[in-house]
Order: structure tokens, then sequence, then C-alpha cells
């Protein structure tokens, strides 16, 4: 459970990242600039997400510069939602900001996000991209993905992928994300209690540098995991409640055929009943009434375990201030 603590810095600016070796130091540099006119304390997490580029080289030198950058590598490529876990398990700012390393997201947002939080209370502030600078192959899944969002969660925001976000660190310490999960973080949020999540317009910029990682493969994962949240959100501590009541319909469906069939056998004179599809389907569904039943007490038993998720290999760090770098 959370407790509470004395901050390091007001700010930690978590910035997961795969292959950005030109923007990097160009983002940092505009953050500290950023953070430095509003006269507050931050830190930065670069999160290298198994580049083959000089990023790491490049997130070295700049902890060498300035020891309040810091840097992760991990040994191979995670994902994004991999980069952010490890991040907030990290980050020792009161308040907490994502955003890509493209530059596409603008740290000039970082003072306003920041006293979202710190003054006006709210548990998670989500930017908004209402002008966004993308091709339209990725700007209309996107919107669809937002309305069956929307539709599932009840959450009324209008851009749940966007990278920018700023949250209480209380958030970010009590939640746990995965696979591309990332992308759902205030659903997540407010499955955990944290019900004050608002969203704030925010500029986005086209892309500087490089070319986009996003692809189709993308879309079908963040619908999987959609599917897989909303499921693991009403089921995930009492599986029984959803395996078990299947089965015992099931099972009591097969029972009431069974014993149709036995009554017709035996007083309305009825014969050649195991040739009667009937008899079948109601022996198969006690059979899968069993199965399912059985399926929701192994889950409930299971559910009753740590799993583990989130264990990653990583290469290097550099500025982590646990001193066991």
């Amino acid at each position: 459970m959370f407790k509470k603590q004395d901050f390091l810095m007001d700010i930690s600016v978590i910035i997961p990242l795969y292959n950005e070796e030109e923007s990097i130091g160009e983002l940092a540099d505009w953050i500290i600039r950023v953070v430095d006119k509003e006269k507050l304390s931050c830190e930065i997490i670069f999160v290298d997400d198994g580049s083959t580029d000089s990023s790491w080289n490049i997130i070295e030198e700049l902890n060498r510069w300035k020891p309040d950058i810091r840097g992760i590598k991990f040994r191979r490529n995670y994902g994004k939602s991999a980069a952010l876990n490890r991040g907030f398990d990290l980050a020792s700012g009161e308040v907490v900001i994502t955003m890509d390393a493209d530059l596409q997201d603008s740290p000039e947002e970082i003072p306003d996000l920041y006293r979202l939080i710190k003054v006006e209370g709210f548990d998670l502030v989500s930017g908004w991209k209402k002008k966004r600078h993308d091709p339209l192959g990725k700007r209309l899944p996107s919107k669809f993905f937002n309305w069956t969002t929307r539709r599932i969660s009840k959450l009324m925001l209008h851009d749940f992928n966007c990278g920018l976000k700023a949250y209480k660190n209380e958030v970010v310490k009590n939640i746990e994300i995965y696979g591309e999960m990332h992308r759902y973080i205030p659903v997540i949020a407010k499955g955990a209690g944290f019900t004050k999540i608002t969203e704030k317009v925010v500029n986005h910029s086209p892309r500087k540098y490089g070319k986009s990682k996003y692809g189709l493969e993308r879309i079908m994962k963040g619908y999987l995991d959609l599917i897989t949240l909303t499921f693991v959100s009403k089921f995930g501590k009492r599986p029984m409640h959803f395996f078990g009541l299947i089965g015992t319909l099931l099972f009591f469906a097969g029972f009431i055929i069974a014993g149709y069939l036995t009554y017709a056998k035996l007083f309305m004179m009825a014969y050649k009943m195991t040739e009667r599809p009937l008899f079948y389907f109601g022996l198969l569904a006690m059979v899968m009434g069993t199965q399912v039943f059985v399926a929701g007490f192994l889950a409930e038993m299971i559910s009753t375990n740590s799993l583990h998720r989130n264990e990653y290999l990583i290469e290097k760090m550099v500025g982590d201030k646990s001193g066991d770098n």
C-alpha cells in the first residue's frame, strides 16, 4: 500500500523511447529550460526500450552533464507499457509526467499539467491532441479506438492514447501496466479508485525526426488488451463469479434435459432416447458445465498468486538513486 513520503522532486518526467537518437538531447534541454523557468525541481527518466541506435550513448552523456537525468536500458524491446511501468517504479517526483520522445509532445505543457495535479487536486490529467499532425491512417483507427474505449469504460476522455499525461505519484505507485495497457492507464486508474480524472487540450507537433513505430499490429493488440482489461476489471479478483455462473447454468440445463428424458422413458414409454439429438445436447451441457466450473475454481486459486508479469532484463542504468546500479 502506498505510504506518504517526502518527495525528492517536484516533477518526474518519464520518457519511453526506441531509436530516437536525434531528438533525445533536444528534448532534455527543452524540458530543463521549462522547469527552471518555473523554479521547479525535476528529474528526467529516459527508458530505452532496447534501442539499436546510439540512443543509450546519448542518455549516458546527458547523465554526466546533469545527474538528475536518469536512464534505464532494457536488454531487448519489451514495449511502451513495460518502459512506463519501470519508469513509474523509479519516479520520485510528487507529480509524474509522461511524454513521448519524438518531440511531438511539447514540454511547454508541463507547468499547466503540474498545476492541475498539485493545485486543482486531480489524480490524473490526460492530454487531448485535438488537432493532430498524424497521417490519416493513424488518425482514423485512433478515433474508433477512443470511441470504443469510452463506450466500454464510461470514462469520457477524447484521447486515451495521448502519451502526454500527468499523475499524482500515488497513482503510478498503485497501478500495473503490461502488454499494450499503456493506452488504458486512465481506465486502470479509475478501476483502482482514482476517480478525479480530467483532460487538457495539448499542442501536437509534426514528427521532426525519424518515423513512427505505429502499425496495424498495435491496433489489434490494443483491442485484445481492451477485452482483457474489461474482463479482468470485473472478474480478476473473483473469476468464480464468471466461470462458476456459466458452468452452473450449463450443468443445470443439461440436468433438466436428462430429467425430462428419464421421465419420458419411464412414464411416457418413449424409447431410443440415446438416438435423440436432445440426449447428446444434455450430456454435452453437463460435461461442459463441469469443466467450466472447475476452470473457475482453478482461476480463483491462481488469482491469489502474483503473476510476475513485469520482470524485465535491464542491461544498464545511469543515475540510479537507490545505490544498486
